[in-house]
Protein backbone atom coordinates (compact mmCIF):
# COMPACT_ATOMS: atom_id res chain seq x y z
CA UNK A 1 0.00 0.00 0.00
CA UNK A 2 1.52 3.31 -1.13
CA UNK A 3 2.37 5.84 1.58
CA UNK A 4 2.62 9.62 1.53
CA UNK A 5 3.86 12.20 4.01
CA UNK A 6 0.88 13.75 5.78
CA UNK A 7 1.89 17.39 5.51
CA UNK A 8 4.27 18.76 8.10
CA UNK A 9 3.33 16.02 10.58
CA UNK A 10 5.97 13.95 8.81
CA UNK A 11 3.83 10.85 9.35
CA UNK A 12 4.14 8.41 6.46
CA UNK A 13 0.57 7.22 6.08
CA UNK A 14 -1.14 5.02 3.52
CA UNK A 15 -3.17 6.89 0.92
CA UNK A 16 -6.11 4.74 1.96
CA UNK A 17 -7.12 4.97 5.59
CA UNK A 18 -9.95 3.63 7.74
CA UNK A 19 -12.96 5.61 8.96
CA UNK A 20 -14.30 4.33 12.27
CA UNK A 21 -17.94 5.45 12.22
CA UNK A 22 -19.67 2.30 10.86
CA UNK A 23 -18.12 -0.23 13.26
CA UNK A 24 -20.42 1.17 15.94
CA UNK A 25 -23.19 -0.86 14.32
CA UNK A 26 -21.35 -4.19 14.66
CA UNK A 27 -20.82 -6.47 17.60
CA UNK A 28 -17.38 -6.15 19.11
CA UNK A 29 -15.87 -9.29 17.59
CA UNK A 30 -16.93 -8.37 14.06
CA UNK A 31 -15.76 -4.78 14.52
CA UNK A 32 -12.31 -5.95 15.62
CA UNK A 33 -12.10 -8.29 12.62
CA UNK A 34 -12.86 -5.43 10.21
CA UNK A 35 -10.13 -3.23 11.67
CA UNK A 36 -7.62 -6.07 11.73
CA UNK A 37 -8.38 -6.82 8.07
CA UNK A 38 -7.47 -3.22 7.26
CA UNK A 39 -4.14 -3.67 9.06
CA UNK A 40 -3.51 -6.94 7.22
CA UNK A 41 -4.04 -5.12 3.91
CA UNK A 42 -1.31 -2.65 4.87
CA UNK A 43 -3.52 0.28 5.91
CA UNK A 44 -1.81 2.19 8.71
CA UNK A 45 -4.07 5.24 9.28
CA UNK A 46 -7.14 4.78 11.49
CA UNK A 47 -9.61 7.57 12.20
CA UNK A 48 -12.20 7.69 14.96
CA UNK A 49 -13.64 10.18 17.46
CA UNK A 50 -14.65 10.56 21.08
CA UNK A 51 -18.24 10.94 19.88
CA UNK A 52 -18.34 7.64 17.96
CA UNK A 53 -19.52 5.60 20.97
CA UNK A 54 -17.77 2.17 20.83
CA UNK A 55 -15.46 2.95 17.90
CA UNK A 56 -12.37 3.98 19.88
CA UNK A 57 -12.52 1.00 22.21
CA UNK A 58 -12.87 -1.45 19.33
CA UNK A 59 -9.97 0.07 17.45
CA UNK A 60 -7.90 -0.18 20.63
CA UNK A 61 -8.62 -3.90 20.86
CA UNK A 62 -7.88 -4.44 17.16
CA UNK A 63 -4.44 -2.80 17.25
CA UNK A 64 -3.28 -4.44 20.47
CA UNK A 65 0.24 -5.72 19.84
CA UNK A 66 0.47 -3.67 16.63
CA UNK A 67 0.13 -0.15 18.03
CA UNK A 68 3.49 1.07 16.74
CA UNK A 69 2.63 -0.05 13.20
CA UNK A 70 -0.31 2.35 12.92
CA UNK A 71 -1.22 6.01 13.22
CA UNK A 72 -4.36 6.67 15.25
CA UNK A 73 -6.36 9.87 14.77
CA UNK A 74 -9.25 10.83 16.98
CA UNK A 75 -11.24 13.97 17.75
CA UNK A 76 -13.06 16.00 20.36
CA UNK A 77 -15.82 18.57 20.00
CA UNK A 78 -14.77 22.00 21.33
CA UNK A 79 -16.17 22.32 24.83
CA UNK A 80 -14.55 23.81 27.91
CA UNK A 81 -10.89 23.08 28.67
CA UNK A 82 -12.01 20.63 31.35
CA UNK A 83 -14.27 18.77 28.92
CA UNK A 84 -11.50 18.52 26.32
CA UNK A 85 -9.06 17.17 28.90
CA UNK A 86 -11.61 14.60 30.08
CA UNK A 87 -12.37 13.59 26.48
CA UNK A 88 -8.67 13.13 25.79
CA UNK A 89 -8.18 10.94 28.85
CA UNK A 90 -11.23 8.89 27.89
CA UNK A 91 -9.92 8.45 24.33
CA UNK A 92 -6.53 7.30 25.62
CA UNK A 93 -8.25 4.79 27.91
CA UNK A 94 -10.60 3.48 25.21
CA UNK A 95 -7.81 3.16 22.66
CA UNK A 96 -5.59 1.51 25.29
CA UNK A 97 -2.65 3.71 24.36
CA UNK A 98 -0.53 6.35 26.03
CA UNK A 99 -0.43 8.68 23.03
CA UNK A 100 -2.57 9.73 20.07
CA UNK A 101 -0.81 10.44 16.79
CA UNK A 102 -3.27 13.08 15.55
CA UNK A 103 -5.77 14.83 17.83
CA UNK A 104 -8.34 16.96 16.04
CA UNK A 105 -10.90 19.63 16.84
CA UNK A 106 -14.12 18.03 15.60
CA UNK A 107 -16.56 19.77 13.24
CA UNK A 108 -15.45 23.42 13.37
CA UNK A 109 -17.83 25.06 10.93
CA UNK A 110 -17.85 28.76 11.79
CA UNK A 111 -15.47 31.62 12.54
CA UNK A 112 -16.79 32.21 16.06
CA UNK A 113 -15.84 28.68 17.16
CA UNK A 114 -12.46 28.95 15.45
CA UNK A 115 -11.83 32.24 17.26
CA UNK A 116 -12.70 30.53 20.56
CA UNK A 117 -10.12 27.86 19.79
CA UNK A 118 -7.37 30.26 18.75
CA UNK A 119 -7.93 33.01 21.32
CA UNK A 120 -4.38 33.94 22.43
CA UNK A 121 -5.37 34.34 26.08
CA UNK A 122 -7.78 31.51 26.88
CA UNK A 123 -8.14 29.61 23.63
CA UNK A 124 -8.84 25.89 23.56
CA UNK A 125 -5.78 25.41 21.36
CA UNK A 126 -3.72 25.84 24.52
CA UNK A 127 -5.27 22.65 25.92
CA UNK A 128 -4.01 20.76 22.88
CA UNK A 129 -0.57 22.35 23.20
CA UNK A 130 -0.40 21.30 26.83
CA UNK A 131 -1.32 17.72 25.89
CA UNK A 132 1.28 17.73 23.13
CA UNK A 133 3.97 18.94 25.50
CA UNK A 134 3.01 16.15 27.89
CA UNK A 135 3.40 13.58 25.11
CA UNK A 136 -0.27 12.59 25.11
CA UNK A 137 -0.76 13.79 21.52
CA UNK A 138 1.79 14.20 18.77
CA UNK A 139 0.06 16.38 16.16
CA UNK A 140 -2.86 18.82 16.06
CA UNK A 141 -5.53 18.83 13.36
CA UNK A 142 -9.01 20.13 12.66
CA UNK A 143 -12.10 18.93 10.80
CA UNK A 144 -14.81 20.93 9.09
CA UNK A 145 -17.78 20.69 6.73
CA UNK A 146 -17.99 24.37 5.80
CA UNK A 147 -15.85 25.90 3.05
CA UNK A 148 -15.38 29.43 4.42
CA UNK A 149 -14.47 28.10 7.87
CA UNK A 150 -12.04 25.59 6.35
CA UNK A 151 -10.22 28.34 4.46
CA UNK A 152 -9.74 30.33 7.67
CA UNK A 153 -8.55 27.22 9.49
CA UNK A 154 -5.93 26.50 6.85
CA UNK A 155 -4.77 30.10 6.59
CA UNK A 156 -4.37 30.34 10.37
CA UNK A 157 -1.27 28.17 10.09
CA UNK A 158 -2.02 26.60 13.48
CA UNK A 159 -3.10 23.14 12.36
CA UNK A 160 -1.06 20.37 10.79
CA UNK A 161 -3.99 18.68 9.05
CA UNK A 162 -7.53 19.37 7.95
CA UNK A 163 -10.30 16.88 7.24
CA UNK A 164 -13.03 17.95 4.82
CA UNK A 165 -15.66 16.29 2.56
CA UNK A 166 -14.24 15.62 -0.91
CA UNK A 167 -15.51 13.48 -3.78
CA UNK A 168 -16.35 13.98 -7.43
CA UNK A 169 -19.72 15.51 -6.47
CA UNK A 170 -18.41 17.68 -3.63
CA UNK A 171 -15.35 18.58 -5.67
CA UNK A 172 -14.85 22.20 -4.61
CA UNK A 173 -11.84 21.37 -2.36
CA UNK A 174 -9.75 20.59 -5.45
CA UNK A 175 -9.61 24.30 -6.31
CA UNK A 176 -10.58 25.94 -3.03
CA UNK A 177 -8.65 24.05 -0.35
CA UNK A 178 -5.89 21.82 -1.72
CA UNK A 179 -3.79 24.72 -3.07
CA UNK A 180 -4.00 26.45 0.33
CA UNK A 181 -2.98 23.24 2.11
CA UNK A 182 0.02 22.86 -0.15
CA UNK A 183 1.10 26.44 0.61
CA UNK A 184 0.92 25.67 4.35
CA UNK A 185 2.38 22.14 3.99
CA UNK A 186 -0.82 20.96 5.63
CA UNK A 187 -2.08 17.38 5.37
CA UNK A 188 -5.47 16.89 3.72
CA UNK A 189 -7.71 14.06 4.92
CA UNK A 190 -10.75 13.18 2.83
CA UNK A 191 -13.97 12.54 4.68
CA UNK A 192 -17.06 11.30 2.83
CA UNK A 193 -15.19 9.90 -0.21
CA UNK A 194 -18.45 8.11 -1.08
CA UNK A 195 -20.53 11.19 -0.25
CA UNK A 196 -21.87 9.67 2.94
CA UNK A 197 -23.14 6.63 1.06
CA UNK A 198 -24.68 8.56 -1.83
CA UNK A 199 -22.13 7.24 -4.34
CA UNK A 200 -22.52 3.52 -4.98
CA UNK A 201 -19.69 3.12 -7.50
CA UNK A 202 -16.54 2.76 -5.38
CA UNK A 203 -14.25 2.29 -8.38
CA UNK A 204 -15.13 5.67 -9.86
CA UNK A 205 -15.20 7.43 -6.50
CA UNK A 206 -11.69 6.33 -5.50
CA UNK A 207 -10.17 6.60 -8.95
CA UNK A 208 -11.22 10.25 -8.86
CA UNK A 209 -9.48 10.79 -5.51
CA UNK A 210 -6.39 8.93 -6.70
CA UNK A 211 -5.80 11.78 -9.15
CA UNK A 212 -4.73 13.83 -6.11
CA UNK A 213 -1.47 12.29 -4.86
CA UNK A 214 -1.29 14.17 -1.56
CA UNK A 215 -4.62 13.30 0.08
CA UNK A 216 -5.60 10.48 2.43
CA UNK A 217 -9.12 9.06 2.05
CA UNK A 218 -10.85 7.51 5.06
CA UNK A 219 -13.98 5.63 3.92
CA UNK A 220 -16.18 4.36 6.70
CA UNK A 221 -15.90 0.58 6.65
CA UNK A 222 -18.44 -1.88 8.08
CA UNK A 223 -17.66 -5.12 6.25
CA UNK A 224 -14.45 -6.93 5.31
CA UNK A 225 -15.40 -7.17 1.64
CA UNK A 226 -15.79 -3.38 1.48
CA UNK A 227 -12.20 -2.64 2.41
CA UNK A 228 -10.96 -5.49 0.20
CA UNK A 229 -12.77 -3.94 -2.77
CA UNK A 230 -11.45 -0.45 -2.11
CA UNK A 231 -7.88 -1.66 -1.44
CA UNK A 232 -7.94 -3.46 -4.80
CA UNK A 233 -8.79 -0.16 -6.50
CA UNK A 234 -5.73 1.45 -4.92
CA UNK A 235 -3.53 -1.41 -6.07
CA UNK A 236 -4.92 -1.42 -9.62
CA UNK A 237 -4.83 0.97 -12.55
CA UNK A 238 -5.62 4.52 -11.52
CA UNK A 239 -6.48 5.91 -14.94
CA UNK A 240 -10.13 6.87 -15.36
CA UNK A 241 -11.60 5.38 -18.54
CA UNK A 242 -13.89 7.20 -20.96
CA UNK A 243 -16.79 5.00 -19.85
CA UNK A 244 -16.09 5.83 -16.21
CA UNK A 245 -15.99 9.56 -16.97
CA UNK A 246 -19.35 9.22 -18.71
CA UNK A 247 -20.80 7.45 -15.68
CA UNK A 248 -19.28 10.07 -13.38
CA UNK A 249 -21.01 12.79 -15.39
CA UNK A 250 -24.31 10.93 -15.24
CA UNK A 251 -24.08 10.49 -11.47
CA UNK A 252 -23.08 14.12 -10.98
CA UNK A 253 -26.09 15.30 -12.95
CA UNK A 254 -28.38 12.92 -11.10
CA UNK A 255 -27.16 13.71 -7.59
CA UNK A 256 -26.13 17.30 -8.16
CA UNK A 257 -29.68 18.58 -7.96
CA UNK A 258 -30.40 16.69 -4.74
CA UNK A 259 -27.18 16.82 -2.76
CA UNK A 260 -26.40 19.17 0.12
CA UNK A 261 -22.73 20.24 0.33
CA UNK A 262 -23.22 21.70 3.83
CA UNK A 263 -21.81 25.05 2.75
CA UNK A 264 -24.57 26.76 4.80
CA UNK A 265 -24.92 29.64 2.37
CA UNK A 266 -28.67 29.08 2.86
CA UNK A 267 -28.39 30.48 6.39
CA UNK A 268 -29.56 32.28 8.42
CA UNK A 269 -33.03 30.76 8.74
CA UNK A 270 -35.63 32.97 10.42
CA UNK A 271 -37.00 29.89 12.22
CA UNK A 272 -33.56 28.78 13.38
CA UNK A 273 -33.72 25.55 11.37
CA UNK A 274 -30.31 23.83 10.96
CA UNK A 275 -30.98 23.31 7.27
CA UNK A 276 -27.90 21.35 6.22
CA UNK A 277 -28.30 19.03 9.21
CA UNK A 278 -31.87 18.21 8.20
CA UNK A 279 -31.01 17.70 4.53
CA UNK A 280 -28.10 15.38 5.26
CA UNK A 281 -29.99 13.35 7.84
CA UNK A 282 -30.57 10.46 5.35
CA UNK A 283 -26.79 9.84 5.32
CA UNK A 284 -26.86 9.46 9.12
CA UNK A 285 -29.49 6.76 8.76
CA UNK A 286 -27.27 4.93 6.27
CA UNK A 287 -24.08 5.17 8.33
CA UNK A 288 -24.98 5.28 12.02
CA UNK A 289 -26.91 3.24 14.60
CA UNK A 290 -30.34 4.73 15.48
CA UNK A 291 -29.34 5.50 19.08
CA UNK A 292 -26.65 7.85 17.79
CA UNK A 293 -29.07 10.28 16.16
CA UNK A 294 -32.22 9.61 18.18
CA UNK A 295 -30.42 10.36 21.46
CA UNK A 296 -28.17 13.04 20.01
CA UNK A 297 -28.23 16.38 21.88
CA UNK A 298 -28.81 18.32 18.67
CA UNK A 299 -30.64 16.26 16.00
CA UNK A 300 -34.04 15.90 17.76
CA UNK A 301 -33.94 19.62 18.58
CA UNK A 302 -33.14 20.45 14.96
CA UNK A 303 -35.99 18.28 13.75
CA UNK A 304 -38.38 20.03 16.11
CA UNK A 305 -37.38 23.32 14.51
CA UNK A 306 -37.83 21.80 11.04
CA UNK A 307 -41.46 21.16 11.91
CA UNK A 308 -41.93 24.93 12.21
CA UNK A 309 -40.73 25.69 8.66
CA UNK A 310 -42.92 28.41 7.13
CA UNK A 311 -41.71 27.58 3.59
CA UNK A 312 -40.77 31.20 3.01
CA UNK A 313 -38.19 30.08 0.45
CA UNK A 314 -35.46 32.53 1.49
CA UNK A 315 -33.00 29.66 1.89
CA UNK A 316 -33.52 28.54 -1.70
CA UNK A 317 -32.67 32.00 -3.05
CA UNK A 318 -29.27 31.77 -1.32
CA UNK A 319 -28.38 28.19 -2.29
CA UNK A 320 -25.58 28.22 -4.92
CA UNK A 321 -26.61 24.73 -6.04
CA UNK A 322 -30.30 25.58 -6.50
CA UNK A 323 -31.45 22.78 -4.23
CA UNK A 324 -35.19 22.30 -3.49
CA UNK A 325 -34.49 22.97 0.18
CA UNK A 326 -38.10 23.18 1.38
CA UNK A 327 -38.87 19.82 -0.15
CA UNK A 328 -35.69 18.27 1.25
CA UNK A 329 -36.43 19.60 4.75
CA UNK A 330 -39.79 17.83 4.64
CA UNK A 331 -38.13 14.62 3.48
CA UNK A 332 -35.49 14.75 6.23
CA UNK A 333 -38.09 15.50 8.90
CA UNK A 334 -40.45 12.73 7.73
CA UNK A 335 -37.58 10.21 7.65
CA UNK A 336 -36.64 11.16 11.21
CA UNK A 337 -40.22 10.63 12.37
CA UNK A 338 -40.34 7.24 10.63
CA UNK A 339 -37.08 6.09 12.20
CA UNK A 340 -38.15 7.35 15.62
CA UNK A 341 -41.48 5.51 15.39
CA UNK A 342 -39.76 2.29 14.27
CA UNK A 343 -37.37 2.40 17.22
CA UNK A 344 -39.83 3.28 19.97
CA UNK A 345 -42.25 0.40 19.50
Amino acid sequence: MEKIKLGKTGMMVTRLGFGGIPIQRLNEADAVKVVQKCLDLGINYLDTANGYSTSEERIGKAVKGRRHDVFIATKTFPGTPDIIEKNLELSLKRLDTDYIDLYQFHGINDKATLDKILDPENGLYKVFEKAKKAGKIRHIGITSHQMDAAKLEIKSGRFETIMFPFNFITNEPAKELLPLCREQEMGFIVMKPLAGGMLDNATIAFKYLLQFPDVVAIPGIEKVHEIEEIAAIYEGTQKITAAERKEMKRMTEELGTRFCRRCDYCQPCAQGIPISLIMTFPTFVKRLPPDWYLKSPFIPDGMAKAASCTECGECETRCPFKLPIREMIKEGYNLFEQVKAANTK
